[in-house]
């Protein structure tokens, strides 16, 4: 039931899908002008024991991060506007759709443009040589577990927020975990305290999963980081359906 939602969204597109396109755009624009750019003056970095050419070690960061901004941007200020302004849900609810269905159906349409990003990100790596393994074809599925996580997360941050004014928390978070989630250093350059924190966060653990694949550089690891977002996913599901119930029905 929940793919009716994800239909009618899509029917919806053709009236934003400009605004969805340029969402694509910045990380490309970082790949070029730092991961090229400033790569040129870097060199190489050292990942996992391996050498890599700067721009090498940033792309796949860049796609993950790319994954997370398709999922973040739908599941908050496009999902807060349904919720809260154009009350959509009160329409869908007076169907055979529950609750649940809202909550799952709009965590895959974000779940959708997160890949969709990172689809598009993945041609423009393959085109500027930056894939270095066969292994890569799983980025895409990894990105999917990225966009899992953040638009679940997104979505139950989303029904505490109380206005629009509460929606700039998104980029308080989301800007941070940009810059200092491994994306443009290795981890082993920051302070050991802080190497703790970083791997706390959701995004290193997608930008090390996806790195993994697009590089080749496969071990164990990579369970540690799909099962720490596929958890962290399905807790902000769980959230989302319990808040979504108790709004709907309040």
């Amino acid at each position: 039931m929940a793919r009716l939602l994800v239909e009618r969204n899509l029917r919806a597109l053709k009236h934003s899908w400009l605004v969805i396109a340029s969402g694509f755009f910045e990380p490309v624009f970082y790949l070029f002008a730092i991961g090229v750019g400033v790569g040129a003056l870097v060199g190489t970095v050292t990942e996992g024991g391996h050498e890599l050419g700067y721009a090498q070690f940033v792309a796949p960061a860049l796609m993950a991060t790319s994954a997370m901004n398709g999922a973040v941007y739908d599941s908050t200020m496009n999902f807060f506007y349904k919720l809260r302004y154009a009350k959509l849900y009160d329409s869908v609810l007076a169907t055979p759709l529950g609750v649940r269905d809202v909550a799952v159906g709009e965590l895959w349409w974000a779940l959708l443009r997160g890949v969709v990003y990172s689809l598009g990100f993945y041609l423009v790596l393959l085109a500027s040589g930056l894939v270095l393994s066969w292994w890569s074809v799983f980025a895409i599925p990894a990105c999917s577990l990225v966009g899992f996580a953040f638009g679940a997360l997104g979505m139950a941050g989303t029904t505490y927020a109380r206005g629009w004014p509460d929606l700039d928390y998104v980029q308080l978070v989301v800007l941070p975990l940009f810059l200092f989630s491994a994306t443009f250093y290795p981890l082993s350059t920051y302070p050991l305290g802080l190497q703790w924190v970083v791997q706390a966060t959701p995004l290193y653990h997608g930008v090390a999963m996806v790195r993994s694949l697009i590089t080749g550089q496969i071990g164990l690891g990579l369970v540690w980081h799909i099962g720490y977002l596929g958890v962290l996913g399905s807790i902000g599901l769980a959230i989302v359906s319990r808040r979504l119930h108790r709004t709907m029905y309040a």
